[in-house]
């Protein structure tokens, strides 16, 4: 039996006041799950305690059955980050940004180019795969890192507001990639504030306010017992404003 994505029990942190406030989370294998939440609900600590870049006051964090907290390194091996701002190396060009990642990866040299000229391509960035990123928009920036976090096609994909600043285009681009993955056995989690978004490509949705898990489920779950035609946008604002 598939062990689950991800699972999180009790977890907790606190900046003063708390952050997360014993989070109960449980991510199935193979979904794409939307975590959603208003300004300061926590999305962000949680998933950077799930990637390891900030250490948890109290639970734990289980992926896909490791024990992040007790195995860090072997956890990191099946996950990768995107955070909301993209982190580049404005001098290197895609190509050999996306070598060098391939490469903190362990990740057979020509395999690594296959899988770029794939990623690139997919990304609509081919064309400009060996122009230095510096001169990059904000989106092929976007896209860049997100075909760096893939490049060593991680078993868990993290993304933090992966579709903030990209056009339409750009916005599509990331999306069928994102469906692709998923379609393959990948596990997505994403955080957007694009609510039609989450309501149209994911799964399963999780919504948190001060920290707490408030409302899990599909859209048709979370609908239930409300009016016909009602959004995640009703669900949401609704949720949010309790």
């Amino acid at each position: 039996m598939t062990p689950n994505a991800l699972e999180i029990r009790g977890l907790s942190k606190a900046f003063v006041q708390p952050a997360v406030d014993g989070l109960d989370l449980t991510v199935r294998a193979g979904e794409l799950y939307a975590l959603l939440g208003p300004n300061g609900a926590g999305k962000t600590t949680t998933l950077r305690m799930v990637t390891g870049l900030l250490a948890p006051d109290a639970g734990q964090i289980r992926v896909f059955g490791v024990d992040a907290l007790a195995q860090p390194l072997a956890a990191k091996q099946l996950v990768a980050w995107m955070p909301d701002e993209p982190l580049l190396y404005d001098k290197l060009t895609p190509l050999e940004y996306l070598g060098f990642v391939a490469g903190l990866w362990g990740v057979e040299p020509a395999l690594a180019a296959a899988r770029a000229e794939t990623l690139l391509a997919a990304l609509g960035l081919w064309e400009q795969r060996d122009i230095r990123c510096e001169g990059f928009s904000r989106g092929m920036k976007q896209k860049a890192a997100l075909a760096g976090a893939l490049i060593h096609e991680p078993r868990l994909l993290i993304l933090d507001e992966p579709l903030t600043g990209l056009d339409a285009a750009a916005a599509r681009d990331v999306k069928n990639l994102l469906m692709d993955r998923v379609r393959a056995g990948a596990t997505v989690i994403l955080t957007t504030h694009i609510l039609e978004v989450a309501e149209r490509l994911a799964t399963r949705i999780g919504i948190i306010r001060a920290g707490r898990l408030v409302a899990e489920g599909t859209m048709a779950e979370l609908a239930v017992g409300r009016a016909v035609g009602t959004t995640l946008e009703d669900v949401f604002l609704d949720l949010a404003a309790a």
